[in-house]
């Protein structure tokens, strides 16, 4: 694990949080108390749903340091908010392209979705807060530094940012082998939001319902299936083709 994700003690939490640093998960050793404590519990308010209450021997496999009985995994990079990035993309004169991440939890595919779509030019790339990579060192390794160049939104329910892209005029679109149209068909250059699913059960029924269109990528191999980091950034590349 690098150094630069793991930060412990409570004053070192504090000063990582107080810097505006977005905590990936916070370790509290069962039964900790005393002053010092309480006050890092207020800051952590915002942030309740990351914390897990651990034995204390996790928190020592974790560090050999004075860890105070805390220990926080914070993500590499900073997040944006959705609603002030697609207004700015509007302002512009562009059309908004978001890559929507539904189950998508390994970090290395997290991190090679995020180089594609950093070099075809996507605005921004929308996560859950919970069910999905956590953008840590081996992610951002993996992405050539792009997850340091590209706005990631991680939102706590992701039907909400379906909701405010359609209201903004964006056309939801899923990808997915079971699509009728190719993606070749499908008109990519407008205002577009596309879903891509996890590896194993593709987008979820509820979010394909809310989709315009369903498109698939054409394949002719007997595999079924392509990589979901592989498929984002076939898609990518398409609407930067039609841009061109």
């Amino acid at each position: 694990m690098k150094n630069k994700d793991l930060v412990y003690g409570i004053h070192a939490i504090e000063e990582a949080l107080d810097s505006g640093r977005e905590p990936n998960k916070i370790m509290i050793k069962k039964g900790l108390g005393g002053d010092l404590f309480y006050e890092l519990k207020k800051l952590l308010g915002p942030h309740k749903d990351k914390i897990q209450y651990v034995p204390a021997e996790k928190l020592n496999r974790l560090t050999k340091g004075n860890h105070q009985g805390v220990i926080a995994l914070f993500s590499p990079v900073n997040y944006s908010d959705l609603e002030l990035i697609i207004p700015g993309v509007f302002e512009k004169g562009e059309n908004p392209f978001v890559l929507i991440l539904d189950g998508v939890t390994d970090v290395r595919n997290f991190g090679a979705i995020a180089r594609s779509a950093e070099c075809c030019g996507v605005h921004a790339i929308v996560i859950p807060q919970k069910g999905g990579a956590q953008i840590t060192s081996d992610a951002v390794k993996t992405s050539a530094g792009a997850l340091n160049r590209i706005a990631v939104c991680r939102v706590k329910f992701l039907q909400d940012a379906i909701e405010y892209l359609k209201n903004s005029g964006c056309q939801i679109v899923a990808c997915t082998e079971k699509g009728e149209k190719n993606i070749s068909d499908a008109d990519l250059t407008s205002g577009t939001a596309v879903i891509m699913g996890s590896e194993d059960t593709g987008v979820s029924p509820v979010f394909r319902k809310m989709c315009n269109q369903e498109l698939k990528i054409p394949m002719t191999g007997v595999t079924n299936s392509l990589n979901v980091a592989v498929a984002a950034g076939v898609i990518c590349y398409e609407r930067l083709r039609q841009l061109l």
